[in-house]
């Protein structure tokens, strides 16, 4: 009898992503008195009047499901919070979509715009999942670097350049994740007409949006060109320090949030009620408490950036987010060599950058979201840790 060839159980686009969470992330749990820079997370317990506001809402019965959108009030919360911080124009009821954390709303956005084979430029360093959505979905993800000669920005000639008859979308995150670079409307204005004349959809991933020290953050849809082509996408876990809560949101033309909501209803149904009347409470009450949360960010990122500069791992200043993103070249280490026995002779986990694309060779991923006696205590043990490894 002639055997049956082999046939993996797993779905191709499955079995060819990487594990979100490698071993060496596990040896870092492992580590007794570690310090970890490494998680993207606000320190900061989600803010009372907004726990407050989610136990009031039990106490009162909301346990139930709310519409595949999303409550009405909440997107109606969501819409005037973008108008008033960013200058964004969205209608509540056709062109926002409350989705279970700003994750679920990337994974939408590309379901509902790709199909097999389609191209999406991804602007690296990113955050890890966006090349593991656009496999998953059928999609052909292109690498678009960016430097720290330019301060991790985008830039025009980088993007056109990558451009083919089958790209079909642009997805990026400013501020970012992981270099804490943040586009000024120059570098939007010098971009703009490659992606309209290429007539790129865009996916523009904004959760960091309030998190920025040194200007105010200008939005890619605020602009009327950019406007009509760009799903922009956003959540409560960063800014509000919610990320348990898993709550976000993507707005978009109505068309495509349409799509988005198709998929959205056949799979996830809805948002826990939970966190969106959590998410009404944060929105309309909670921006005192989020300009506490980014001004002691600011003060970890001027104290942290200068310590690591001192030590001799240059930094470029982080003007968004809550990473530094040192390089570790002077060592003479590579990225993960450098995280590996950082975490394992000094008792400090970071993140090599080479996880977020070809951008981050060279670097690793420090999360300021901690203490000030933490990152002090951390500067300790990587100034130790460098002076062992190049003598001065």
């Amino acid at each position: 009898m002639t055997e049956k060839p082999t046939r993996s159980r797993l779905a191709q686009s499955v079995a060819s992503i990487p594990r979100r969470h490698p071993a060496f992330f596990e040896l870092a749990n492992s580590v007794a008195d570690c310090i970890s820079l490494g998680v993207g997370e606000p320190d900061f317990v989600t803010p009372w009047r907004i726990r407050e506001a989610a136990i009031a809402s039990l106490e009162a019965g909301y346990t139930t499901y709310t519409a595949n959108a999303g409550l009405p009030e909440l997107r109606e919360a969501i819409a005037a919070y973008l108008s008033d911080r960013f200058g964004l124009s969205y209608r509540p009821e056709d062109q926002i979509v409350v989705t279970v954390g700003a994750s679920e709303a990337i994974d939408l956005a590309l379901r509902a715009l790709l199909d097999p084979g389609d191209e999406v430029l991804v602007v690296e360093p990113c955050y890890v999942s966006y090349a593991a959505n656009v496999r998953l979905c059928g999609g052909v993800p292109v690498s678009v670097p960016t430097t720290k000669e330019t301060g991790f920005r985008l830039r025009a000639a980088e993007l056109r350049k990558r451009i083919t008859p089958r790209t079909k979308a642009l997805i990026f995150s400013y501020p970012n994740n992981p270099t804490g670079a943040v586009m000024t409307e120059d570098d939007w204005l010098e971009i703009l007409p490659v992606i309209r004349e290429a007539g790129l959809l865009v996916i523009a991933d904004e959760i960091y949006a309030e998190l920025t020290y040194d200007r105010p953050f200008v939005s890619f849809a605020s602009f009327p060109a950019a406007y009509p082509q760009t799903i922009l996408v956003s959540g409560f876990s960063k800014a509000f320090a919610m990320t348990g809560w898993r709550l976000g949101y993507a707005c978009g033309p109505a068309d495509l949030i349409a799509g988005m909501v198709k998929i959205h209803q056949y799979t996830m149904l809805c948002a826990p009620i939970l966190s969106q009347k959590a998410g009404i409470e944060a929105l309309r009450h909670g921006r005192g408490d989020v300009a506490r949360m980014v001004e002691a960010y600011r003060q970890r990122r001027n104290f942290f950036v200068k310590g690591l500069c001192d030590i001799g791992l240059p930094c470029h200043r982080p003007e968004g987010a809550f990473y530094a993103f040192p390089s570790v070249e002077p060592t003479g280490l590579t990225a993960t060599e450098f995280a590996e026995r950082l975490l394992l002779e000094a008792k400090v986990a970071v993140v090599p950058g080479d996880v977020f694309g070809e951008g981050g060779a060279g670097h690793v991923r420090c999360s300021y979201a901690t203490s000030l006696e933490a990152l002090e205590k951390a500067l300790e043990r990587m100034a130790r840790f460098v002076q062992h490894i190049r003598p001065i």
